[in-house]
């Protein structure tokens, strides 16, 4: 899950190509297979602090409510 943005594709595309330093980075991880779109950013970072603390089987089942099979949802962002 990445940071709070306003440009997704182009923050997926900082991973994607390894351009943003930290946690994808460094473990390799380019696939977007989970994300929410809120209205408001303070929103949208508070959500994203409370799903940090979450234990990991609770990340996954959100993720596995919606993309079961954990595709990469870069590709239907609207680009190439």
């Amino acid at each position: 899950m990445s940071s709070a943005t306003g440009d997704l594709i182009r923050r997926v595309w900082e991973h994607k190509n390894e351009v943003a330093p930290g946690f994808t980075k460094e473990h390799h991880c380019h696939l977007l297979v989970y994300f929410e779109e809120h209205q408001n950013m303070h929103r949208a970072m508070q959500r994203e602090h409370n799903i940090k603390h979450w234990v990991r089987a609770w990340k996954d089942e959100l993720i596995e409510k919606d993309n079961p099979e954990w595709d990469d949802l870069y590709f239907g962002l609207g680009i190439g």
